[in-house]
């Protein structure tokens, strides 16, 4: 019998085990979740990850934060934070200052226009959440997370 993945892969082998299945099928689903937030963001001029480095520098507060815990801190890991921040700059979300003597140490920090767009766009991405994944119920929601947990710590 096929799985529910495999019609949707349009693949006509079975997987060669439910471990390879079960990464696919997390795979699959972060990309169709993925996809979501990047039509959602799309308007704005903005990618998930872009949004998601503005939400860091807002949880930072008035301290900002260094290039390499912005970096530390995303959910998708990239090559190159600096050209992240720069975009962003350039957008005219961030604002970056050099500290101290070292002058490789730049604080980033989000400005005024950064957080007016997140304050825009905090209902929406909510209510983007809820239209993907609200139909599965708290406690489905919950049993995912902490297997989601438990796939990650390996």
């Amino acid at each position: 019998m096929s799985s529910q993945l495999q019609a949707e892969l349009q693949q006509h082998k079975p997987f060669s085990c439910l471990e390879q299945e079960a990464h696919l099928s997390i795979a699959r689903t972060a990309a169709v979740l993925e996809h979501a937030m990047a039509e959602a963001l799309r308007p704005h001029q903005l990618t998930p990850t872009q949004y998601n480095a503005l939400r860091i520098l807002r949880g930072a507060g008035e301290k900002g934060l260094c290039r390499n815990s912005v970096r530390d801190r995303l959910i998708a890991r990239v090559p190159d934070a600096t050209r992240l921040l720069d975009r962003l700059e350039e957008m005219g979300h961030v604002v970056r200052v050099r500290e101290g003597d070292d002058r490789r140490f730049v604080r980033a920090n989000i400005t005024r226009n950064g957080l007016d767009l997140l304050r825009r766009l905090d209902a929406e991405v909510v209510e983007s959440h809820h239209r993907l994944l609200g139909h599965l119920g708290a406690r489905k929601l919950k049993a995912l997370i902490e297997l989601l947990a438990e796939a990650r710590a390996g």
